[in-house]
């Protein structure tokens, strides 16, 4: 028997980093992993829309009409002669958009807004959180449908209002984070260095509280997608001649007893996107939690 080297003592004393031991985690949830390639492959397809897509966007044939799935149109046509197929891709790349640009709005502001309030303390944290629950208990839905009926309906207040009454609960969340990171050596060493707030903020504090906001993110984007398309079934999200699956759904539901694959398949596709995503998010929060680390 030989005795081992130097190299394969190296080997074995080499350890994997927190990322690396919670992406193998992840790798055997098999939900999460589904649910991260579906995502991906949705992702992909309303990217590559416009060179994929089996028919143009505004293409009719008002002879055909609505019909059934066929070897021509695989998901049936609208009442308009329109391809379902062709509708959903587009349809997803616009509610694809919101879901993650509202979501990146709320991240934002709730990241900023909870992190300063978290590391200052004292009458600014109490301000600052008083003002949270005063918003919190505003109904959401009304404040929504305020700002679209005032300000008119476009996409990038869609984007903006989705996202301004999302930030909250991240805001709380990363308050929680800092108050138990600011007093850690490694942010007391950066306060005698001398460092501004803002960098101990932005270098140090949000960094090392990235595990819960990208687990927050995998959990926002279904609800602000879910938020859009009930918006737009009530018909005060996205206007045509833009369309979304929310939209899509309300179109379906008018004409569901005659056309039922109208409402079927693009509620289909909202389904397994926000399913997708929710596996995701439970797969990353057990993933990047630590106590299941160290089991």
């Amino acid at each position: 028997m030989t005795a081992p080297t130097i190299s394969d003592l190296a080997q074995t004393e080499q350890g994997t980093s927190l990322w690396q031991d919670a992406w193998l985690r992840l790798r055997r949830n098999r939900l999460a992993l589904i649910g991260l390639i579906i995502l991906i492959l949705f992702i992909f397809i309303a990217a590559a829309t416009p060179w994929i897509a089996p028919y143009g966007y505004a293409q009719q044939n008002l002879e055909l009409g609505a019909s059934p799935p066929s070897a021509a149109h695989w998901l049936g046509t609208d009442i308009f002669g329109r391809d379902l197929l062709t509708q959903i891709m587009f349809g997803g790349r616009i509610s694809l958009a919101v879901g993650f640009i509202a979501t990146a709005v709320a991240l934002l502001i709730g990241i900023t807004w909870g992190a300063v309030a978290g590391y200052m303390g004292g009458r600014l944290d109490a301000a600052m959180m008083r003002l949270v629950d005063i918003i919190y208990a505003l109904p959401f839905m009304i404040f929504i449908i305020l700002l679209m009926v005032i300000f008119g309906r476009n996409m990038l207040l869609l984007f903006l209002a989705i996202g301004a009454v999302e930030w909250l609960t991240m805001a709380r969340i990363m308050r929680s984070q800092v108050q138990s990171l600011r007093q850690q050596e490694f942010v007391e060493a950066a306060v005698s260095l001398g460092l501004p707030t803002v960098t101990i903020i932005r270098r140090h504090l949000i960094p090392n509280a990235l595990g819960p906001i990208i687990v927050y993110t995998t959990l926002t984007v279904p609800s602000v997608m879910l938020l859009e398309a009930f918006l737009s079934f009530l018909g005060l999200g996205v206007q045509p001649p833009e369309t979304s699956w929310g939209l899509l759904i309300s179109y379906g539901a008018e004409s569901m007893e005659e056309y039922p694959w109208l409402l079927f398949f693009p509620g289909l596709a909202l389904t397994l996107t926000l399913f997708s995503l929710n596996f995701l998010g439970d797969g990353l929060r057990d993933a990047l939690d630590v106590r299941s680390a160290k089991d």
